[in-house]
């Protein structure tokens, strides 16, 4: 195992296909290669739930030329694991660019999941013709004012679902805003510092490539209300590939994509789907599963592919 508790660590594994478990114990974080046997096991009092980032449902292009076939393939993955997950976390872009039907096409395909509920957040995807109104007639409903953003307890863990992708499509970044963030504040106030939170979130929350946008602009603000816990995970999706990186108590993840991958950062003129064959995609899209052991604080984040 390798312990990695000095600031600013980070590793790209976005061409990887083999599993990674990440856990959390006392602010350290360690990792290991995982069998699928090993990550299929599950002690008493264990949950685990999965994020699906960037279905992008619409979308046809060399790399994937319909990418609800492997949304498809994502949820019968899922489906298929010897213990179901307590929810789904979906990180946004459900449509490619709110093509006209997509947001159906997605709702009755992860109909088909089985776990109790779905989580959402939006990607600028889900936002871009309407400024998210359709997104928020569909998913607003129990969220705070009807904005998107939300939170939630499970077992003892916090959940934060925070929205910071309506501003993308104008100014080419991430934005949490200044009502969300006093939200964020007052929502993390009442918690002792030894509760496990689990933020979730479209685009990433630390600066993984700002040249590209791959940043939220406020993110500072809302890591400094949650650097006093002992347990941090940041989930979030946008650039569709595997980035980590460990700061303090704080571990951020982003996700890969079900639909096509991207160029890792700076390796391209410019982010966009990726022109490769089919083929060769699938071993760079998939699907997270996390876990959660009580007792020891750790969040094992698993990722695999459809390759």
């Amino acid at each position: 195992m390798d312990r990695m508790n000095r600031r600013g660590f980070l590793e790209c594994a976005a061409w990887t296909g083999a599993a990674v478990m990440w856990t959390m114990t006392g602010g350290l974080a360690r990792s290991r290669v995982v069998s699928a046997a090993a990550a299929a096991d599950m002690d008493a009092g264990t949950f685990s739930f999965v994020q699906i980032s960037d279905t992008h449902v619409g979308f046809k292009g060399q790399a994937n030329p319909d990418a609800a076939i492997t949304l498809q393939q994502v949820i019968d993955r899922v489906n298929a694991q010897p213990t179901r997950p307590a929810f789904v976390l979906h990180t946004g872009d459900q449509t490619h660019g709110q093509k006209a039907g997509a947001f159906d096409t997605v709702a009755q395909l992860l109909k088909g999941l089985k776990t109790e509920r779905i989580f959402y957040v939006p990607g600028e995807h889900d936002v871009f013709l309407d400024g998210g109104k359709e997104y928020l007639s569909r998913y607003g409903q129990g969220t705070v004012g009807g904005q998107g953003w939300q939170s939630f307890d499970y077992k003892g863990t916090h959940f934060i679902g925070l929205v910071n992708a309506l501003k993308y499509k104008g100014e080419g970044v991430g934005a949490l805003g200044d009502e969300q963030l006093v939200w964020l504040e007052k929502d993390l106030a009442p918690l002792s510092t030894s509760t496990p939170v689990v933020v979730f979130a479209h685009v990433p929350l630390w600066a993984v490539y700002p040249q590209w946008g791959w940043t939220t602009e406020d993110a500072e603000r809302a890591l400094t209300s949650l650097r006093r816990f002992g347990s941090v995970t940041v989930l979030n999706g946008h650039i569709h590939q595997v980035v980590r990186k460990v700061e303090g108590h704080v571990a951020f993840h982003t996700a890969m994509s079900t639909a096509f991958p991207q160029p890792a950062p700076g390796s391209a003129p410019a982010p966009g789907p990726m022109k490769i064959p089919e083929a060769e995609a699938r071993r760079m899209i998939g699907v997270t599963d996390v876990k959660y052991v009580p007792g020891e604080h750790p969040l094992a984040v698993v990722d695999s592919t459809l390759g």
